[in-house]
């Protein structure tokens, strides 16, 4: 659960008053307050935003979540004190993760969202005039209805009768099904030592669980975590590794989320080619998709499939593969606290 601190002079005091709400700006004491939010991206570094107030937080059988009204980024999703989606930049996320992949594709009808539970990775499917069947899978019913009654950008997209909503394991949910899929989205939490997904970036997963569920032509995607020229290294270039191992054709791609701090990648994988133009995406774009997109467009596609010289090569260089046993995980926690300044 995030932390609400007494805080002075940026000083943390380490007085904790959990479940407190956030009341903006105030003079207390000679001080200003303001209740702030503060991730550890790294040992030493930490990334920390002002926020308006605290809107929920709690515990579920699988994970604590947080609902934070933040000054720079609007409504902020946090779980198990990572923030995972911002009301003002999670469309260069959801855009980038759903369009490439099915914009590849030439006819994508059925589809399968390991995750994805806030509903966003469903609303940006849904515009696809394709598709005639998502399923969406989240082990977390209770984060499911929390997204369901506080996101309202999402309410469409639960109501949609496309939409088939299932609570369970993604994993035990590919494994029962017979059906099988165009595309295999993986919208999953970051894999974090301790949490619930670490297990559903592994070799044996991609391998006997997701490919065999994929259609002829069929393609996988994943969001794949922080993708900077530093920050690349934590699960990135192995995940890239691994989906090497399993599938002929992988193309890792990334883009600057100002919510995030960083830079943040996904990575696309099939056993047929990715050879669709900027020009034939943005055709296909305008004759499948409902709305225009804010964010992605096939220059935009062509320039985060470019990635830097240093990333690049580490990625060429890579040999980890993830399984189980040798998991890899991202770094770090967030806090919310409260804090005086003069």
């Amino acid at each position: 659960m995030g932390e609400i601190s007494s805080c002075s002079n940026g000083i943390n005091s380490g007085n904790n008053i959990n479940g407190v709400h956030g009341n903006g700006n105030s003079i207390v004491g000679g001080y200003r307050k303001s209740c702030w939010y503060e991730e550890e991206i790294e040992e030493n570094l930490r990334w920390c935003f002002a926020l308006n107030s605290i809107l929920h937080t709690g515990s579920t059988q699988y994970q604590e979540i947080q609902l934070l009204d933040t000054k720079p980024f609007g409504k902020a999703l946090v779980i198990d004190g990572k923030l995972q989606s911002a009301e003002i930049d999670e469309f260069i996320y959801h855009e980038s993760l759903v369009h490439p992949a099915l914009l590849h594709h030439p006819n994508p009808k059925a589809i399968f969202i390991m995750g994805g539970g806030e509903g966003s990775t469903a609303r940006e499917l849904l515009r696809h005039n394709t598709v005639v069947k998502v399923v969406m899978c989240d082990i977390d019913e209770e984060v499911v209805d929390f997204c369901k009654s506080y996101l309202v950008v999402n309410r469409e997209a639960f109501c949609d009768p496309r939409l088939e909503l299932i609570i369970n394991d993604a994993r035990a949910e590919l494994e029962g099904r017979d059906e099988s899929y165009d595309v295999i989205v993986g919208d999953l939490a970051d894999p974090i030592a301790g949490g619930p997904c670490y297990k559903l970036y592994t070799k044996s997963f991609y391998e006997s669980v997701v490919k065999p569920r994929l259609n002829q032509g069929g393609i996988f995607v994943t969001q794949a975590g922080p993708a900077g020229v530093f920050s690349h290294t934590e699960v990135f270039s192995c995940i890239y590794n691994t989906l090497r191992q399993v599938f002929k054709y992988v193309v890792p791609y990334s883009a600057h989320i100002p919510s995030y701090a960083d830079i943040w990648g996904w990575i696309m994988a099939s056993d047929s080619p990715f050879v669709v133009s900027a020009d034939e995406l943005d055709l296909r774009m305008k004759q499948r998709i409902k709305g225009e997109n804010r964010y992605l467009d096939g220059k935009t596609f062509t320039s985060n499939s470019t990635l830097s010289k240093a990333v690049r090569k580490s990625l060429d260089n890579e040999t980890h593969v993830y399984t189980e046993k040798s998991a890899r995980f991202i770094y770090g926690h967030g806090t919310a606290y409260k804090h005086n300044q003069d």
